[in-house]
């Protein structure tokens, strides 16, 4: 099974690197781009097969290492 985990910072979290993205573009000629959030995707490939038992442990992962979640929102994706 595989798990998509999207990766966010949440809203009112300053985002320097969001900025920098913006302002790169609007110097390349990228006209139109009023803002830009960075963040992570991470693709894990787990020997789960059950899609509960894979969202609680892909859960735990997040809390534990892959999401800073005092800052950051996540969300996940089993196929």
């Amino acid at each position: 099974m595989k798990a998509r985990v999207h990766i966010t910072l949440k809203n009112g979290v300053l985002d320097p690197q969001g900025k920098a993205i913006e302002h790169a573009l609007g110097n390349l000629g990228f006209d139109g781009v009023d803002g830009a959030r960075q963040g992570k995707y991470i693709e894990l490939d787990l020997a789960e097969s059950d899609a509960a038992k894979a969202r609680e442990n892909v859960e735990a992962m997040c809390q534990k290492l892959l999401a800073n979640t005092v800052i950051e929102n996540y969300s996940i994706e089993l196929e």
